[in-house]
């Protein structure tokens, strides 16, 4: 039997079905709920938490925390953040693990905030003396000289 014949007859059929009634639109999602409460920190793990001052909006910040050697170069890192400034105080958390807190070895938290590429200001560094969560109140970035 030849196809030929079929053809417009399928077209047909093809044709009769999209004019159909369209399905109703899908309901739209519901918003996405921004939590206001961070996740909870793990248990084996620990946190500093502060806020930044003087952060320029659209500023990028990063946070190392680091193991600090004899003559006081980076030598570890032990855990960062990175955050984009709002003009506004600016929280932070940076979470680490303190089984890499050794005896006798210095840990500092230090911080560096770059705007178009260029490194405009630094966090004074903060030494952390113990591997427990703490909170470093409010920071000021200075200009990097």
């Amino acid at each position: 039997m030849p196809l030929r014949p079929l053809a417009p007859l399928c077209l047909v059929a093809l044709l009769a079905a999209c004019a159909g009634e369209t399905p109703p639109p899908a309901p739209p999602a519901p918003p996405a709920v921004k939590s206001e409460q961070p996740a909870p920190t793990p248990a084996h793990l620990r946190e500093l938490t502060g806020t930044l001052l003087d952060v320029p909006a659209g500023a990028d910040v990063e946070l190392a925390l680091l193991t600090i050697s004899d003559r006081g170069l980076p030598h570890k890192l032990l855990g960062n953040i990175q955050l984009r400034g709002t003009g506004a105080p600016l929280p932070f958390r940076l979470q680490f693990n303190p089984e890499n807190f050794h005896q006798g070895i210095r840990v500092e938290l230090r911080g560096r905030v770059h705007q178009s590429g260029k490194l405009v200001l630094h966090m004074p560094s903060q030494l952390i003396r113990e591997p427990q969560s703490q909170t470093l109140g409010e920071v000021r970035v200075t200009p990097a000289l």
